[in-house]
């Protein structure tokens, strides 16, 4: 059997967050649009973004009277942790924890929001304990 996550979540601005994420993510987008996108990393599905407003066929993503990303972590295991970090400062969102080393995962970590309050996790490598220029403050 074979499983593999292919999170959606509802957004205010699929464009603007298609860019925001694949700025972050180092990933690409495989439909684009304004209401819908699917965004790809080494030909897998990493995250599908829906406009919160839209219905389609479905009914709309979630209560639009409810904030975004409540309750919601978005995680991302990436290679290149001292990259990405670069990145999240270069996009000037907010952090809501510095890069440092989660014990119990052992693994370095960043915490930030996105876009629409969702907060995401930028995990590094199992037993990456540290190096250049990510830090672990």
């Amino acid at each position: 059997m074979s499983l593999r996550p292919q999170p959606l979540i509802a957004v205010r601005d699929v464009e603007a967050s298609s860019r925001f994420y694949q700025r972050l993510l180092g990933c690409e987008s495989d439909h684009g649009g304004a209401e819908y996108e699917r965004l790809m990393s080494n030909a897998e599905l990493v995250l599908q973004l829906h406009d919160g407003g839209t219905a389609h066929h479905h009914g709309t993503i979630g209560d639009p009277e409810l904030p975004y990303g409540n309750g919601v972590l978005l995680w991302f295991a990436i290679e290149e942790f001292d990259a990405a970090v670069g990145r999240v400062r270069e996009l000037g969102v907010e952090i809501v924890h510095e890069p440092h080393v989660n014990p119990n995962a052992r693994q370095r970590e960043c915490w930030l929001r996105d876009l629409d309050g969702y907060t995401v996790v930028l995990a590094g490598p199992p037993g990456d304990l540290g190096g250049s220029g990510g830090g672990d403050a």
